[in-house]
């Protein structure tokens, strides 16, 4: 399983930049740069809630799910 995180193409569609949306969502630029990369274990609903809001978009603009079978390869990794 694995979830891909979409928020830079939703930064770049909106043409918001990273630190203005880590300001207005009162998280530090480097929290936001992980939920960007894919290196948090977990967001808050209020966060999640933030985000959609201030970007005017769905959680699935934001996340994808991909199922094992689809994975494979994808990150470069074999299993």
């Amino acid at each position: 399983m694995a979830i891909i995180i979409r928020l830079d193409r939703v930064l770049a569609d909106r043409k918001v930049k990273s630190v203005d949306l880590a300001n207005k969502l009162g998280l530090s630029p480097l929290s936001l740069s992980r939920l960007k990369t894919g290196k948090v274990k977990a967001v808050k609903i209020e966060t999640m809630d933030g985000l959609c809001k201030l970007l005017d978009c769905q959680p699935a603009d934001i996340f994808e799910y991909v199922p094992d079978d689809e994975c494979d390869g994808l990150f470069g990794i074999d299993d």
